[in-house]
């Protein structure tokens, strides 16, 4: 049978930046053998952060992938970013496990992060686990951290409880035997007395536990009800239905750090959650229905590229049903190419295993040298009409403006950029018209400055960040009726077009109107569209600071025009005329962009934060406080956000988030547009110069 038995299981490490996942996962391969000795972030030798970004930051920015054997059976880790540049692709990545292992810091519990991280494991409808990590620290409280489980609305199952004496983990209590064991040095544990100062709370946890897990299963309600208590067996089994239904987390405790807890958490991972066989029928966005079948037809999903300086593009890939070798041929489901899979390889980090298995249903693997596949692809078998949909990406926070700083690497620049963006769709790439700036844009500041950190070591250019312009528009506040005349003889055939033409403002958001009123020929028909095209080519380089001029009205209603020479040519620059003449008389002025932020803050900061928006000169909308997280809605000037994601995680300890949405264009205040105009006149006098 292929490697898709239930003995496999997928999942992902899950949790807030800081709160020990990558030494979890560390961890997790040394209790499995995988590893011969526990990497440390701190000395940067750890199997799964090896990109040099990430060793000199000491975590995670990049998603990383484990494969290794446990009691038989093999286990497909994902090691998930949790700072918040580093989780835009966390929907694609979650669409690709089973479950999830959410991790919790036993120092800093529940924060805001927190809560968008275990929204997002609801949202991809998975089951998981909870680990509460770092017991080993000073400030570490347990209560606490256990405690504000219940703030994320779920049932967390206590199954171990720490045993802690002078601020150090020695040992754990099996909370359904009631059986106490000390830690060795190999991080295994040995029985031991239960100590009598915690014989209460352990009782009282089994009772909880017994009646969540009666909860969450009628059969087992009836039953307890009735008989006043359960078996071991219905325990276990009601807790396993529990988990797989979504109703209950079970949890355990430990120090990643210490190797203490991993074994216990490896249990419940093989004992409760599921594996890829219990996997309900994968949808299609037609909703038809994919059943996990290890003798099906092959179907894997693409769901991160990684370019690798060695083996060039790897795409990893879950297999979703039927079972892929060395031998498989795929259809790609979106371009219709045939894909020659190749040697599948086995990943622990950096780590490349190719295998000769035949892999089945949960497998991940990473596929070298595909042809035209990249991430959110599916590949088929042909004949199987079947593409799982790829989950969105949240829309980028930041920009920065780049350039090269040898003048004329301006495409080698691009280039390198347009090459990380393969491999992170969080990242976007765009040229800009009105400005010609090459615009990344990423989810914070330290996403872009460690993205063009490795393009400047992979490929070799040299980069200069700097912020970028703010979008502004400018717009007319009042009329003009101008005459634009072109007139120009010099020997020969001259140049001459005359228009009369109105300007007058419209409505914030109408853009540019054109309306030809012309009668009785006074401008021949095939002139009329050039003096548009002469306003509208005007108004693209603005008149105050070169920004486009938008929501105005051009009424063309008179003019002449010469047998000979007129022109097309003529007529447009008397268009273009006419429109320099109306901005000196119509009232221009600058229109800047206003964002509408939703931001997620601990309560405690709402005062610090709030203050902040008004000096930004920003309104609040409304605010909602759940749990002890208030999300704020405001709508604020883009031109005081630019820099925004670092202030709000210095005000919040590094516990607020937002996301930023543009909403509409306003007229900027006095201060805002002369600075504006003044930057744009020193501009140009040092091009003159």
């Amino acid at each position: 049978m292929p490697n898709g038995s239930t003995s496999q299981r997928t999942y992902a490490l899950v949790g807030t930046g800081g709160c020990g996942k990558t030494s979890l996962a560390e961890m997790l391969l040394l209790q499995a053998g995988a590893v011969n000795r526990l990497g440390k972030i701190e000395e940067g030798s750890t199997a799964l952060d090896y990109e040099p970004e990430e060793i000199k930051r000491r975590g995670s920015i990049q998603p990383a992938f484990a494969s290794f054997s446990w009691h038989g059976g093999r286990h497909n880790l994902m090691d998930i970013p949790g700072d918040g540049n580093f989780v835009g692709d966390l929907d694609i990545l979650l669409s690709a496990v089973d479950f999830a292992v959410f991790a919790l810091d036993a120092v800093d519990g529940v924060r805001p992060l927190t809560k968008r991280h275990w929204q997002a494991i609801t949202k991809a409808g998975l089951p998981a686990c909870c680990f509460i990590n770092k017991l080993d620290r000073d400030r570490a409280d347990f209560d606490m951290a256990f405690d504000g489980l219940s703030k994320l609305g779920f049932k967390p199952v206590l199954l171990y409880y720490p045993i802690i004496e002078q601020n150090k983990l020695i040992g754990l209590v099996d909370v359904l035997s009631g059986n106490a064991f000390n830690f060795q040095p190999d991080g295994r544990l040995q029985e031991a007395e239960l100590p009598a100062g915690i014989k209460g709370k352990i009782a009282a946890l089994h009772d909880t536990m017994v009646e969540n897990i009666a909860e969450s299963d009628e059969e087992l309600m009836e039953k307890y009800l009735e008989e006043g208590s359960l078996t071991e067996q219905d325990l276990l089994h009601g807790l396993r239905k529990g988990v797989l239904n979504g109703v209950l987390v079970p949890t355990t405790v430990g120090s990643a750090l210490e190797n203490k807890g991993g074994e216990q958490l490896l249990n419940i991972i093989e004992k409760y959650l599921p594996s890829p066989l219990d996997h309900a029928a994968w949808l299609d966005e037609s909703g038809n229905e994919l059943r996990v079948d290890p003798d099906g037809p092959a179907v894997c999903f693409v769901f991160k590229t990684i370019v690798d300086p060695f083996s060039g593009q790897l795409s990893v890939a879950r297999v979703l049903s039927g079972s892929i070798s060395s031998e498989s041929n795929l259809k790609n489901q979106r371009t219709s190419d045939n894909e020659r899979l190749g040697t599948p390889i086995l990943l622990i980090g950096k780590n490349q295993t190719p295998t000769k298995e035949i892999l089945g249903p949960g497998s991940v693997v990473a596929l070298a040298k595909l042809k035209s596949t990249r991430t959110g692809d599916t590949l088929a078998q042909d004949k199987t009409n079947f593409a799982l949909p790829c989950a969105d990406t949240p829309p980028q926070l930041i920009s920065y403006a780049l350039s090269p700083r040898e003048k004329g690497d301006e495409e080698k620049v691009y280039t390198a950029m347009q090459k990380l963006t393969d491999e992170d769709l969080t990242l976007k790439l765009t040229r800009t018209e009105e400005t010609g700036e090459i615009i990344l844009s990423g989810m914070g500041q330290l996403h872009i400055e460690l993205s063009v950190e490795k393009a400047k070591r992979r490929y070799k250019v040299d980069i200069l960040l700097k912020t970028p312009k703010v979008p502004y528009r400018e717009t007319i506040k009042g009329k003009a009726q101008v005459q634009g005349r072109h007139k120009k003889q010099s020997g020969g055939r001259g140049q001459f077009g005359d228009c009369w033409v109105e300007f007058e403002p419209l409505p914030r958001g109408a853009g540019y109107l054109f309306e030809d009123a012309i009668v009785g020929g006074v401008i021949p028909r095939q002139y009329i569209p050039a003096v548009d095209k002469g306003i509208q080519e005007s108004a693209a380089r603005g008149f105050l600071a070169a920004y486009p001029m938008v929501d105005f009205k051009a009424r063309l209603y008179d003019g002449t025009y010469h047998n000979v020479d007129s022109s097309e040519m003529a007529f447009k620059i008397a268009g273009s005329l006419a429109f320099k003449k109306a901005m000196e008389m119509a009232k221009p002025t600058l229109l800047e962009p206003i964002v509408t932020l939703t931001i997620s803050i601990p309560d405690e900061s709402m005062g610090d934060v709030i203050g902040d928006l008004s000096s930004r000169r920003g309104k609040v909308l409304g605010s909602d406080s759940v749990s002890g997280i208030t999300e704020l809605k405001a709508q604020v000037p883009m031109n005081e956000i630019l820099r925004y994601a670092p202030d709000l995680r210095s005000m919040t300890a590094g516990q607020g988030v937002f996301t930023a949405e543009f909403s509409h264009y306003e007229e900027a205040p006095a201060p805002v547009i002369e600075k504006v105009a003044a930057e744009y006149q020193a501009i140009k006098q040092a091009e003159g110069e």
